[in-house]
C-alpha cells in the first residue's frame, strides 16, 4: 500500500500535463499556487512540478472557488485538514507507544 501512497505524492508532472487533466489554465494553475493554495515543487532552472494529489486537490479548489467559495475560505479550509491530519498521525504515533502493534 505504501507505493500507491509514493505514486500519488511523487510530483512528476509539469504544468501542461496538469492542465489536461484538470481542465484548468496555466494562468489558473499558477494563480492558487500564488494564493497559496497548491505548492508545487521546482527544478532547479525553475519548472513546477506536480502530483496525482495535487492534481486532485485542484479540481476540489477550483469546484469549491466555481461554487462561490472566496480563495481565503478555501486557503482556511485546507490549512484545517492539514492540521487534522497531522494531529491524527501524532495521536496514532502517540498511542503506538503505549499499545502493542497487534491492537492497532
Amino acid at each position: 500500500m505504501e507505493n500507491k501512497s509514493v505514486y500519488r505524492t511523487k510530483k512528476v508532472m509539469k504544468i501542461g500535463i496538469v492542465t489536461e487533466l484538470t481542465g484548468l489554465s496555466e494562468r489558473q494553475v499558477r494563480y492558487y499556487e500564488e494564493k497559496e493554495l497548491i505548492f508545487p515543487e521546482r527544478t532547479s532552472s525553475g519548472i513546477r512540478k506536480y502530483s496525482f494529489s495535487d492534481i486532485e486537490l485542484l479540481i476540489e479548489i477550483s469546484k469549491k472557488i466555481k461554487s462561490g467559495f472566496p480563495v481565503t475560505a478555501v486557503r482556511m479550509e485546507l490549512l484545517k485538514r492539514k492540521i487534522q491530519i497531522k494531529t491524527n498521525a501524532m495521536r496514532k504515533n502517540h498511542l503506538k507507544a503505549y499499545v502493542p502493534h497487534t491492537c492497532l
